[in-house]
């Protein structure tokens, strides 16, 4: 529940983008939409819900939104910039051998499914499963940031390749494209299940089943 101080009214229009409070509350709403779409998707979130939850009266979702569509689009993009950088704090990891570095993402991944009770899955997936019941603007969006998540997997196992891990022959690309279609699936599975037995599982068939 948000601590601010309540915006002072206004006669018409948004409230101005210096009002004491605005930056927080947006932000505060921002990141209860992450947590929610990670949880249930963009049909299933209700904004009156999201609202109560940080304290904003109903009705005032407009002066930060200008629809849920664009709220969505905001949400997709926070959790995209957030997710690069926890995937590159493990990729671009030299002190550890560059497979050792995607396995030790996969293992913080299933740490903190559990931590999360298997509540919270990958807003990513979670939107893309929903794609028929979405803006088509969302697509696009979604399409891309697979894609970079797979070129910043590529790199990874490109490196693997220059270590010795990894046969020269891998197709990088391929497999970094197979390890996100497989790890999604993973994901929603031990949501399903509330265990992280699929995502062990997938991640042991993943790294046995690499051309050395």
């Amino acid at each position: 529940m948000s601590s601010e101080q309540p915006l002072a009214p206004r006669r018409r229009g948004r409230p101005a983008r210096d009002i004491e409070g605005y930056g927080q509350t947006r932000e505060a709403l921002v990141r209860a939409g992450v947590v929610a779409l990670t949880s249930k998707g963009f049909t299933a979130t209700g904004i009156d819900e999201i609202l109560r939850g940080v304290g904003v009266p109903k009705g005032s979702f407009y002066h930060y939104f200008g629809s849920k569509e664009a709220y969505g689009a905001e949400l997709i993009d926070r959790y995209a910039e957030y997710f690069a950088r926890r995937l590159d704090g493990f990729l671009l990891d030299e002190s550890q051998a560059p497979l050792q570095r995607l396995r030790n993402f996969t293992g913080d991944a299933q740490t903190a499914m559990a931590r999360h009770g298997f509540e919270r899955g990958c807003l990513v997936g979670n939107l893309g499963q929903e794609m028929g019941a979405l803006p088509e603007a969302f697509r696009q969006r979604l399409m891309d940031i697979f894609d970079d998540w797979q070129a910043r997997t590529a790199q990874c196992l490109a490196a693997a390749q220059a270590a010795g891990e990894l046969s020269p022959a891998a197709d990088v690309a391929r497999l970094a494209a197979y390890f996100w279609m497989g790890w999604e699936g993973a994901v929603l599975r031990a949501k399903l299940e509330r265990r992280a037995a699929p995502l062990q599982l997938f991640a042991d068939v993943f790294f046995a089943g690499l051309p050395r």
